[in-house]
């Protein structure tokens, strides 16, 4: 006989979950042993927002839902803002809780409120787990968080029920169904054709076609048919991005928009390859003329009306991708070396060869990094900037919030990603007053053994919102702080610290930190201003 919490772990690990991330609470003891006896690992971390991101970088490397837990009131209030990240991000998030009983309920109010009226606006489902439907009921959970779009999913776990007896309840599990293709017909054929037909054509590449292992389908378009690919950030190195058709990602910077959106208003056909816009600034919003010749393969139908297409084939976007290629000689005339301009005329707009700045931080890091280094960036300019120059050579290999765009998630992301990937280098990039919000989580990354490089672009301002602030002749207001020494606080909570102020500093401090035996951080001082015309 097996207690509520045996079957939770049991089921999450034959899901694949191997992690499981947050603050222990006398109300998720029982759930966290049975997690543990199932084969979890679970990692003690400083606040449970970090928690959240730390589980979505152990998804983005083992592709299992992330597992986060938190006992009743403060621990799942902290969560909130991890949580709204993963269903804009469209992360699979398992989000266990205790609460009190019912009985207990009825009069006892210390630290209690009703978690699923704050979680239900921000998650897939809210459940409350009982002992004759936990099979059901995790499995049910489960199924919801990885259904398109993926998301988290709430399971409110009573102490008592936790501890109870599981009932049996075979047959409950649902076996996912195969990917399938769109049906045959005169759409799936007029999209055929006009793919045989294009000459100019573009593809636009989003988070759904990572999700759903369709890199393959997408390279084979690129390479194959000769079609230039744009991809939002979460997309990018779905196709290597040396190669001369991979121009780079986009979504946030107008620099980019200005080279990158008249190709798009030119082409003779657009095909939209699991583009979600969620990650776009309001600048993508209908670029293209009704007229346009729109092809689109998605998850969902499109209720974002962000963009609007001749086409949509709703399903698996590897499976559409696969149908639609099938048989199709293209006629584009784009060239490689056509691609190519395009792309150094990018390059031009993000200086990576500056003696000193941003842009030289970036670029000494993906010169002295290994080519199978995992990197994670942080909310604010520095950000824009890396997204835009930053190569990645395989899918999930730059991991962000583009869906929310909070703050503070680099540093835990990193530390999921290195547990599950420990033979890789992992590079967290992060502004100074982001890492400021996840300090503690250095300690972390001590405790758990994970080697990551944390890269801090100083520069003792919210520098993106002071550019908006000059931009709309506001004054300066809240954007500024006092400066901290990274380094030495990277030392005296266990790691190792360098301060830099040059490339060449920064050269031997990388070295340095690729055969350390723990965290680095690598403090990076910056001229303030130093993103103006930049992004």
């Amino acid at each position: 006989m097996q207690t509520v919490a045996q079957i939770l772990g049991q089921r999450l690990y034959e899901a694949g979950c191997r992690h499981a991330f947050g603050i222990p609470g006398g109300e998720v003891l029982s759930v966290m042993e049975g997690l543990g006896q199932a084969g979890l690992a679970f990692t003690l971390v400083k606040h449970e927002n970090a928690a959240g991101f730390m589980a979505e970088g152990v998804f983005h490397r083992d592709g299992a839902p992330g597992v986060l837990i938190a006992t009743l009131g403060p621990g799942v209030a902290n969560a909130v803002n991890a949580v709204a990240n993963a269903l804009q991000d469209r992360v699979p998030l398992i989000f266990l809780t205790g609460c009190v009983d019912e009985d207990e309920a009825a009069t006892y109010t210390h630290q209690v409120f009703d978690h699923a009226a704050l979680l239900r606006p921000i998650t897939k489902a809210s459940l409350r787990m009982s002992a004759g439907a936990a099979e059901a009921l995790i499995d049910k959970a489960l199924a919801i968080a990885l259904d398109d779009p993926p998301g988290p999913v709430h399971i409110d776990v009573p102490i008592s029920v936790a501890r109870a007896v599981a009932g049996r309840q075979p047959g409950t599990r649902r076996s996912r169904p195969a990917p399938s293709a769109p049906a045959p017909g005169p759409a799936l054929e007029q999209a055929r054709q006009w793919l045989a037909q294009a000459r100019r054509p573009v593809l636009l590449a989003g988070v759904e076609a990572v999700y759903h292992q369709a890199g393959h389908e997408v390279a084979e378009l690129a390479r194959t048919l000769r079609i230039p690919l744009i991809t939002t950030y979460k997309a990018k190195g779905i196709l290597d991005e040396r190669d001369p058709f991979a121009l780079g990602g986009a979504g946030l910077s107008p620099r980019a928009d200005e080279v990158l959106l008249p190709l798009l208003r030119e082409a003779d056909l657009i095909l939209l390859a699991g583009y979600d816009p969620i990650e776009m600034r309001s600048g993508w919003r209908n670029i293209w003329s009704d007229s346009a010749r729109v092809v689109e393969f998605c998850a969902t139908p499109n209720t974002h009306y962000m963009h609007q297409a001749r086409h949509s084939f709703v399903g698996n976007v590897r499976a559409g991708l696969q149908a639609l290629r099938h048989g199709v000689s293209g006629a584009s005339t784009w060239l490689p070396g056509e691609t190519e301009a395009i792309k150094a005329r990018l390059r031009e707009r993000y200086r990576l060869d500056e003696p000193w700045g941003p842009g030289a931080i970036i670029d000494e890091a993906r010169r002295a990094l290994p080519e199978d280094t995992l990197a994670s960036v942080d909310s604010g300019a520095h950000r824009i900037l890396l997204s835009q120059a930053w190569q990645c050579y395989e899918p999930r290999a730059l991991m962000q919030s583009s869906g929310l765009c909070t703050m503070g998630c680099s540093l835990p992301l990193g530390i999921g990603a290195q547990l599950a990937s420990p033979g890789r280098p992992v590079a967290v990039f992060t502004g100074d007053a982001c890492l400021e919000m996840t300090l503690g989580e250095l300690a972390t990354a001590r405790d758990a053994g994970t080697p990551v490089i944390v890269f801090v672009f100083v520069d003792a301002s919210l520098s993106l919102i002071e550019i908006k602030q000059r931009a709309n002749a506001q004054p300066n207001l809240g954007v500024d702080f006092g400066g901290n020494d990274f380094a030495a606080v990277g030392q005296a909570l266990g790691g190792y610290g360098w301060r830099v102020d040059s490339r060449e500093s920064l050269r031997a401090a990388i070295g340095q930190a690729l055969s350390a035996d723990r965290y680095s951080v690598i403090a990076c001082d910056l001229p303030r201003r130093a993103y103006d015309g930049r992004i």
